[in-house]
């Protein structure tokens, strides 16, 4: 049976997965629209992703997790998308 924290996790992980899809979406919102308002874009996911991974012992690389964040490398992303 699982536990509460495993209910968090999963939820949390779910809530990331969401948030990251709604901006992958909503190409429209700029990175420095999102830290003038919230104080963190789809870079600082990303390296949230990578400082969590190695605060566990597990390596990875920036611009991979960034790939995932932005759901495609960021060069294109940014040559597509950003104003």
């Amino acid at each position: 049976m699982p536990t509460q924290l495993d209910s968090d996790i999963t939820f949390e992980a779910a809530t990331f997965r969401r948030l990251v899809d709604h901006l992958q979406r909503n190409t429209e919102l700029q990175n420095i629209d999102l830290m003038n308002l919230a104080g963190f874009c789809r870079n600082c996911l990303a390296k949230w992703y990578v400082a969590e991974a190695k605060e566990r012992g597990v390596e990875l690389d920036y611009e991979s997790v960034r790939e995932r964040v932005y759901g495609m490398p960021y060069a294109e992303w940014k040559r597509r998308f950003q104003t």
